[in-house]
């Protein structure tokens, strides 16, 4: 379904307020299929937000969201979500298995009960992000990096084409971290589309291949060789960016 010549994700003149201010000016990017892209921005910038609104989680003042040229209603199946974790009620009591198991949901519909074939792709991505051994216990019980990761197996087994994540990386071990990129570049390998909302300046280059600079409007998109450098980060964090690790002087046009 992906295509390197067409965007996965395409948002057009969004604009998100909330009490009537505005979180989102707006907004126009595209997100290219196959690439793993970040989305970076001061605190406030409306990372999270942009992650909500492509989502239909968060309801929009204006613009419009396509995936692969479609609505988002349409294509729900094919768009998987890893959300912060501190915004998960992780007393929830069910263990890592049927957390998931939820991800098949989307395609089994409600009303039908998980088989033999979705305990064993649920199985299969725990033992991929490295929790298969902790399968059967209660998430309340789990550690935060090995929470995201189940959280993280959960998303696998949707067999999406697009995955949006916001955070993964906040507050995790070096293990988990360590998993995450190597799931990210798996999924790039098959070519799903990726986008993460990301904190740590420092990986930015590491993990990732295009880039997103967000604050209230997007300040710059582009692939990462090109976009970044300190002008963009200016930009973007107004002028802020003395402890930014490997930027390049800004050069006068």
């Amino acid at each position: 379904m992906s295509s390197a010549e067409s965007p996965a994700i395409s948002v057009e003149d969004l604009t998100v307020a909330y009490h009537h201010k505005p979180v989102l000016w707006d907004i126009d990017v595209d997100f290219p299929a196959g690439r793993l892209t970040a989305i970076v921005g001061p605190n406030g910038a409306g990372k999270s937000t942009l992650i909500k609104a492509i989502l239909g989680i968060v309801r929009p003042a204006g613009g419009r969201v396509r995936v692969f040229g479609q609505p988002v209603s349409r294509m729900r199946k094919q768009v998987a979500y890893v959300p912060q974790r501190g915004s998960v009620d992780w007393d929830f009591p069910t263990d890592a298995l049927g957390v998931v198991l939820m991800g098949r949901y989307g395609r089994l519909g409600w009303l039908r009960r998980p088989g033999a074939a979705d305990h064993a792709a649920a199985e299969a991505a725990l033992d991929e992000v490295g929790m298969l051994a902790y399968a059967r216990r209660q998430i309340s019980q789990l550690s935060g990096g090995q929470q995201q990761r189940v959280f993280l197996a959960r998303a696998l087994v949707q067999e999406a084409e697009v995955y949006l994540m916001d955070e993964p990386f906040a507050g995790v071990d070096a293990t988990t971290e360590r998993a995450i990129v190597t799931l990210l570049r798996r999924l790039q390998a098959q070519g799903r589309t990726v986008v993460v909302v990301h904190h740590d300046l420092s990986t930015l280059r590491q993990y990732f291949d295009h880039l997103v600079l967000l604050n209230v409007r997007v300040r710059a998109v582009g692939p990462m060789t090109t976009t970044f450098n300190r002008a963009n980060f200016e930009r973007t964090y107004g002028g802020a960016v003395g402890q930014l690790v490997g930027l390049e002087p800004a050069t006068s046009a």
